[in-house]
């Protein structure tokens, strides 16, 4: 089914509404646009929630506009006192009176007359604005509105207030809300009569309606009905989605597995090491439920380095010994490379074929690849979703596990295919998810956790530093790599940006090449993939010391002789990023350090972000915070991973809807599986509202 005709009107470019030029339209597509560049939508506008709300329906007389407060008043506009020439330093002053007192008007840098043509000395005019003090006479600096008498409608009383991209004005922005509110067509009501009685909840266009036009601050806040009705919309979506991934995956029988231990012994004789408890007790929970004849659906969590990796071949090496096969998929082939490093020795030494299938392979050696999957003389595949590609038959694939869940969206588990779609599924993910979150991205999946650290990992030293100690740093760094060490230099940004005033990569390895010559390499996201390899093979091999990167570095590379961790800008990375760029040292024998630099001021999210990290190294710890500084939109990588960033829902205030949008879809689906009927079509339309209409193919008939 394609989307409902009603809906065209809200997923209608930007750039096709009157007063959007190319230059809007460019700027807003970079603000709100989906990955690949899409163009922005009207959805996208109405989605775009309000921060907060100016009050602006104080309208008293000057007498009564006390300090600090956001005021409307009717000036008298007596006389213009501009600056003396060449003096910009002194702001243009406008006098004006009304019955109880006087007032000025103050314009600091006001050139080419304007000041004059929107305040014409002997006339009228609605100002609003904060009322501050100068030399005891009460003031105005730069009104937000000046406005005509007769225009006194188009001054919003109460006014919204968004958070904007450099280059969009309020101004611009509050115009094209009105216009998308408008575009807002009828439609059918998803949520049950009684509970839209129950909690007094407004429909969805009034909603909309009522959280960008407000008629009183009230209706803006988020606790309002509107805003609590939106939330809750946006979680059922979410959730129904959960539901139809659920089914899909869940609803075929799985198999029951035995297992006689022959295999599993030899890859234990094999490792390095002993397991550590965690392990032993994930091991079990894994082998319980592929021993059950219900699919397995788990969900592994272990910080970096805790071993998840063992897990997974533990887990395979059982499956062999039950006779079928097993897939790893990765998010990259840089990873599904390392892991196949770290694997194929231990599956060889227990009689166990074992392959890495990636894009780039010569065409005789991936013929043979695949010849050995399709006969089952390969028990363990390595590589990314080509995999599941079409061309790819296994002889009997028992189990897939997935790596690093949240660069994988919903839509890379749905592309599991038919090939993993009976399988059992392991899912593991070095991101901490704290058990709202579980809820919110994996519906009902099992969860092991793997708490300690792996033996052997030697504690960090993590310093905060601000940018301006960069000379000490430097001669630190030069002690340091003199004696032998290896560092990182992370940055956020690739390339100098005009709108972020940010150190780049680019910027700081150049800076960094003055002083250590060709002992620096820089690597980013947008180099070819080779291309990155090969930099970080030089690494890995010790021939460079420094490596300057972009976040690339903060899944998955190993190096056990880098020791420092140098982060530029650390305020402007999340806390569960900063952690996980923070476990690329300490791999080795060696005692290491991370040292986060800022650039002052630092506001008071990112004061604690830093706090938390300095103060522990424990992931869920980290996650738990992370979840209460800036909720759970972000906690799992930026919306583009196709997760659920929330746009909507502030899950500090909203997090109650959550159970009830849990409990109603899962009652919904139970109901209505095949989401027919009258009730079906409301949901259908909710989930293309939410850009959940991935799932809609998924919705089996009947």
């Amino acid at each position: 089914m394609s989307r409902p005709d009603e809906l065209q009107p809200l997923f209608r470019s930007l750039h096709s509404i009157k007063g959007v030029g190319d230059k809007l339209a460019a700027l807003l597509t970079k603000f709100f646009g989906a990955p690949g560049g899409q163009e922005a939508i009207v959805l996208d506008i109405l989605m775009h929630m309000p921060s907060g709300v100016v009050d602006r329906r104080r309208q008293v007389g000057i007498a009564e506009a006390y300090l600090n407060q956001i005021v409307t008043l009717k000036l008298h506009i007596d006389r213009h006192q501009p600056p003396p020439r060449g003096k910009l330093h002194v702001p243009h002053r406008v006098f004006a009176h009304d019955e109880t007192g006087e007032l000025s008007l103050v314009f600091f840098r006001a050139q080419g007359g304007w000041v004059e043509k929107a305040l014409p000395v002997g006339e009228e005019r609605y100002v609003s604005g904060k009322v501050d003090f100068f030399n005891g006479q009460k003031q105005i600096t730069h009104p937000d509105y000046i406005v005509e008498a007769e225009k006194f409608a188009e001054l919003p009383l109460v006014e919204p207030v968004y958070p904007l991209t450099s280059g969009l004005s309020s101004k611009a922005l509050a115009k094209l809300v009105r216009q998308s509110v408008e575009i807002i067509p009828e439609l059918p009501e998803w949520i049950d009569a009684e509970t839209m009685r129950q909690r007094k909840w407004p429909n969805f266009a009034q909603a909309m309606r009522e959280v960008h036009l407000p008629e009183n601050p009230d209706q803006g806040q988020l606790w309002s009905p509107a805003r609590q009705r939106l939330a809750y919309d946006e979680y059922l979506a979410g959730q129904i989605t959960l539901q139809l991934v659920r089914s899909t995956m869940v609803a075929q029988k799985g198999k029951s597995r035995t297992f006689n231990g022959s295999i599993t012994s030899r890859v234990a004789a094999a490792l390095p090491f002993s397991l550590t408890d965690g392990q032993n007790q994930a091991l079990e929970e894994i082998r319980a439920d592929l021993a059950s004849p219900d699919r397995m659906s788990r969900l592994l969590q272990g910080d970096v380095g805790s071993g998840k990796t063992v897990v997974a071949l533990m887990s395979m090496a059982a499956m062999a010994e039950s006779g079928a096969q097993s897939a790893l998929m990765a998010p990259t082939e840089l990873l599904a490379s390392q892991h196949f490093k770290t694997i194929q020795p231990l599956a060889e030494a227990a009689g166990l074929g074992c392959a890495l299938l990636t894009g780039k392979m010569p065409a005789a050696e991936k013929r043979k690849i695949l010849a050995g999957l399709a006969d089952g003389s390969i028990h363990i595949a390595l590589g990314t979703h080509a995999l599941f590609q079409s061309g790819v038959a296994f002889h009997n694939l028992g189990l897939t596990v997935v790596d690093e869940q949240h660069r994988f969206g919903v839509h890379q588990r749905l592309a599991l295919s038919d090939k993993g779609r009976d399988t059992d599924l392991l899912v593991m993910t070095a991101t901490p998810i704290p058990r709202t979150l579980v809820l919110t991205h994996f519906g009902d999946m099992a969860v092991s956790v793997l708490k300690e650290k792996p033996r052997g990992r030697q504690p960090i030293d993590t310093a905060v530093l601000s940018i301006n100690d960069y000379g000490r740093v430097i001669n630190r760094l030069i002690a340091r790599l003199g004696e032998g060490a290896q560092a990182y230099w992370v940055c956020p940004l690739v390339e100098e940006s005009e709108f972020i005033q940010v150190v780049s990569a680019e910027d700081r390895f150049a800076e960094l090449q003055k002083v250590f010559g060709d002992q620096v390499a820089l690597v980013h996201g947008r180099m070819s993939a080779a291309a990155k390899q090969e930099v970080m093979a030089r690494f890995k091999a010790n021939e460079i010391k420094l490596l300057v990167a972009t976040t690339v570095i903060e899944v998955g590379v190993d190096v056990p002789n880098a020791t420092i961790m140098i982060i530029e800008h650390a305020e402007r990375f999340g806390l569960a990023q900063l952690h996980q760029l923070r476990g690329r040292v300490g791999r080795g024998s060696q005692r290491s350090a991370c040292l986060l630099l800022f650039k002052e001021p630092l506001s008071e999210t990112a004061q604690a972000r830093l706090e938390t990290i300095k103060s522990t190294e424990d992931g869920f710890e980290i996650a738990e915070r992370d979840l209460d500084l800036r909720g759970q939109g972000d906690v799992l990588g930026t919306r583009q991973s196709g997760m659920p960033g929330y746009r909507v829902a502030v899950p500090d205030v909203h997090r109650h809807l959550l159970e009830f949008a849990h409990d109603d879809a899962k009652a919904l689906m139970q109901r209505n599986p095949g989401l027919t009927g009258p009730d079906g079509e409301a949901a259908r339309t909710l989930l293309y509202l939410f850009r959940k209409d991935l799932a809609i193919p998924l919705i089996r008939a009947g």
